[in-house]
Order: C-alpha cells, then sequence, then structure tokens
C-alpha cells in the first residue's frame, strides 16, 4: 500500500537522491554521518570533504529519493555539535555554475590583454 502510495506521488524537480549537507563539524567521522543519515533509509555513500575548501561538507547519496527527501525535510537545522546543519539537494548545473563564470572572466581577460582592450571604469 505505501509503495503504491509513493509511485502516484509528484516530487518537485529539484529533488533527487544526492545531498549536499553543510557546516558539519570538523571532527565528526564517517560513523557518526552513517548513524544520523542512515535512520531515514539505506545509503549509497558518503563522501566527507577533506581538503581546505571541503572540510565541514559532505555528499550523502541514498538508495531511494523518497528516503533523500525524508532526510532532507527533517535533517535541515539539525543540531550536531553545536552546529546547525544545512542540508540541500545536490544541483549540478548550480554546483558548477561559478566555476564556469570564473573560466569565462579569465578567457575574457586573455583575450583583452592580446587585443590590447581596456575598459575605462
Amino acid at each position: 500500500m505505501a509503495m503504491a502510495k509513493r509511485q502516484n506521488v509528484r516530487l518537485p524537480p529539484e529533488v533527487n537522491r544526492i545531498l549536499y549537507i553543510r557546516n558539519l563539524p570538523y571532527k565528526i567521522t564517517p560513523e557518526e554521518m552513517y548513524d544520523i543519515f542512515g535512520k531515514y533509509g539505506a545509503i549509497r555513500q558518503i563522501r566527507l570533504g577533506n581538503t581546505p575548501d571541503t572540510r565541514g561538507t559532505a555528499f550523502v547519496i541514498y538508495e531511494d529519493i523518497f528516503d533523500a527527501k525524508n532526510a532532507c525535510d527533517h535533517l535541515s537545522g539539525f543540531n550536531v555539535c553545536n552546529r546547525y546543519l544545512v542540508v540541500l539537494y545536490y544541483q549540478p548545473n548550480k554546483a558548477f555554475k561559478k566555476i564556469d563564470q570564473d573560466k569565462q572572466r579569465e578567457e575574457l581577460d586573455n583575450l583583452k590583454r592580446k587585443f590590447g582592450v581596456t575598459v575605462d571604469k
């Protein structure tokens, strides 16, 4: 009955199986992540950020999209070690937009230098 009900539910387009988590404590372990996020369904993979730029972030990939939605709804704002989690759906088009803009700006600057174009501000 519950499975038949799930199939008829229409989810918003941004909902997917991959969650992007920010504001994690730097000392959190993968086991603690599985304890927190595993309550909402089967997890396929957890990736913790390990570089200075990505510390405090993680990706959690669920087996089922409904489990991911449930986790996002319940864990957004959840307190872990006096830090409130920010849980978002991963959106690759937004994640790489900034990188693409920086790359385009660099190419434009190179062309300006190559052709001697100056812009007065």
